[in-house]
């Protein structure tokens, strides 16, 4: 999976954390976040004007995670083109956004559909072919 790496950081899952991992190049960047309950991935465009946010997937619920109490390794990487963005922890794949296509994926499938022609209008669920969108 060719990926460029933009941001890489340990954290503790419970703890509230931000990161952000900025588009190579452009306007785009997406931000993980753990508020000390939830964990959420982002997806903004800095060069809409008002809200930048487009999307946004649950990765976790903190109370659901066995080995909140061990570090963890967020990667943030980006394909080639600078239009698809990827969150690892510990080296495994919890979310793809595609901002070409609009679309998000992630493991818990949460949040559920949005309105037509809005992002993720076909839902969240996580489909391995979302890592092949970086080959």
């Amino acid at each position: 999976m060719p990926i460029q790496i933009t941001s890489e950081h340990e954290f503790l899952v419970g703890q509230p954390t931000v990161i952000e991992g900025p588009a190579p190049e452009g306007s785009l960047v997406v931000v993980f976040e753990d508020d000390g309950s939830t964990g959420y991935f982002y997806a903004l465009d800095t060069s809409h004007e008002g809200q930048p946010i487009q999307d946004a997937l649950q990765i976790y619920n903190v109370t659901n995670v066995s080995d909140r109490a061990k570090p963890s390794t967020v990667k943030i990487g980006w394909s080639l083109d600078n239009q698809k963005a990827v969150l690892l922890i510990n080296g495994h794949p919890h979310a793809v956004f595609d901002f070409a296509a609009k679309q998000g994926y992630c493991r818990t499938g949460f949040p559920p559909p949005s309105p037509a022609g809005a992002w993720a209008s076909q839902g969240h669920e996580w489909r391995e072919t979302a890592i092949e969108l970086f080959a």
